[in-house]
C-alpha cells in the first residue's frame, strides 16, 4: 500500500475541515443542526477508532469514558457553576483518569476477555449512574441550563444554545481531534500500535514494551470519547444515563466499521452514513430499521472494509 506523503495527507484532511467550514453557511437550518451533533459523535467515533482500529482491542465499554466527559462536564456546571472551558476540562479529567485505571486493569485481558471486561466496567459505571440518581437525575438525566452554556471569551459572550456558535465549537473541536488523530497514527507510535495489532509477540521481541504502548492507546482513546461527551453536554444541553448504556458503546464500532476501521476520516463518514440513512428513512416509514438493516448489509457485502477502507485498498491506496 501506498503511503501518501505528508503534505498531500494534510491537505486532504484541511479540505476536508474547510469543506464543514463551508456547510455553515449554506445547510437549512436542520442539517446544520444534525451535521453539528454528527461532528460531536464522529469525534467519539475517532477515539473508538484509536484503540479499535489501530490497536486492534474490541471494547464494548467505551461508553463509559463518553458518560465520563458527559457527566463530568455537565455535573461540574450545573452543581458547582463552573464555566464552560473549566468543566470541558473536566469532563476531559474524568475521562482520562477512569481510561487510565480500566487500562490497567482490562489490558490483563486480550481478546474476547477483554470485550467482556471492558463491557462489566462500562455497566458498573452505568448502573453507579443510576444509583447517585440525586446527583445525575438518574434515568431522566439532566438539562444543563441555557444560562450556563455561555462561553465567555475576553469581553465577548458567546451563547452555544445560537446554533452558528455549536456549530463552529463543534467543527473546531472536531479540526483538533482529527488533526492530532492524523499526527499520532503517522507517527513512530502509532506504526509500533498497528504493529501490535498486526503481531504482539514479534513486536515484542523487537524491543517495545507492548503493555505500555497500549495503556497510552487506551487514555489517549478514552481521552477523545470523553472530549465528545463533554462537548455533547455543553453544546446540546442534556446529560442522560441513555449515554452509559451498552448500546452507546455499539454505536461507535458501527461507525468505524462503516466508515473503514484505521482509518482517519472513515468514523466521520461512518457516523454521517449511518445517522443520514436513519434519518430520511424514518421519514418515509416506521419500518425504517428493515431498510437500515438491508443497506448495512449491502454496504458489507460491497464495501467489506468499509467505506473509505475499501476504497483505500481497491482505488487510492495512499489514503490515510
Amino acid at each position: 500500500m501506498k503511503e501518501a506523503s505528508p503534505a498531500k495527507a494534510y491537505a486532504l484532511h484541511l479540505g476536508v475541515i474547510a469543506l464543514l467550514f463551508a456547510l455553515s453557511f449554506v445547510l437549512p437550518e436542520y442539517h446544520h443542526g444534525l451535521l453539528a451533533r454528527i461532528m460531536v459523535l464522529a469525534v467519539f467515533a475517532m477515539g473508538y477508532n484509536m484503540l479499535f482500529g489501530y490497536v486492534g482491542l474490541l471494547s464494548l465499554g467505551h461508553a463509559m469514558f463518553f458518560s465520563a466527559g458527559l457527566y463530568g462536564a455537565g455535573l461540574a456546571v450545573i452543581h458547582l457553576g463552573w464555566s464552560v472551558p473549566a468543566a470541558f476540562a473536566a469532563g476531559l479529567a474524568c475521562g482520562a483518569l477512569l481510561a487510565l485505571v480500566i487500562g490497567l486493569l482490562a489490558l490483563r485481558t486480550s481478546g474476547v476477555a477483554f470485550m467482556i471486561v471492558t463491557m462489566m466496567f462500562a455497566q458498573v459505571f452505568y448502573l453507579i449512574i443510576l444509583y447517585l440518581a440525586s446527583w445525575t437525575g438518574g434515568d431522566q438525566g439532566l438539562v444543563v441550563p441555557q444560562s450556563a452554556r455561555v462561553l465567555v471569551l475576553g469581553s465577548t459572550s458567546l451563547g452555544l444554545t445560537n446554533p452558528t456558535v455549536r456549530y463552529m465549537s463543534a467543527l473546531v473541536l472536531f479540526s483538533i481531534v482529527l488533526l492530532v488523530t492524523l499526527v499520532v497514527v503517522r507517527s513512530r507510535y502509532g506504526r509500533v500500535l498497528v504493529a501490535i495489532r498486526e503481531n504482539e509477540e514479534r513486536t515484542k521481541m523487537l524491543g517495545y514494551d507492548t503493555f505500555s504502548n497500549k495503556l497510552a492507546a487506551v487514555v489517549i482513546s478514552g481521552t477523545i470519547c470523553a472530549a465528545s461527551g463533554a462537548a455533547y453536554a455543553l453544546l446540546f444541553g442534556y446529560v442522560g444515563s441513555t449515554f452509559a448504556s451498552v448500546q452507546y458503546s455499539i454505536l461507535p464500532l458501527l461507525w468505524v466499521l462503516l466508515g473503514g476501521a484505521a482509518t482517519t476520516l472513515g468514523p466521520l463518514i461512518g457516523t454521517l452514513f449511518m445517522y443520514y440513512v436513519v434519518d430520511v428513512t424514518s421519514g418515509y416509514t416506521s419500518a425504517y430499521l428493515l431498510i437500515v438493516g438491508i443497506a448495512l448489509i449491502l454496504l458489507v457485502l460491497f464495501f467489506p472494509k468499509g467505506i473509505l477502507g475499501t476504497i483505500r485498498q481497491r482505488w487510492l491506496g495512499w489514503l490515510p
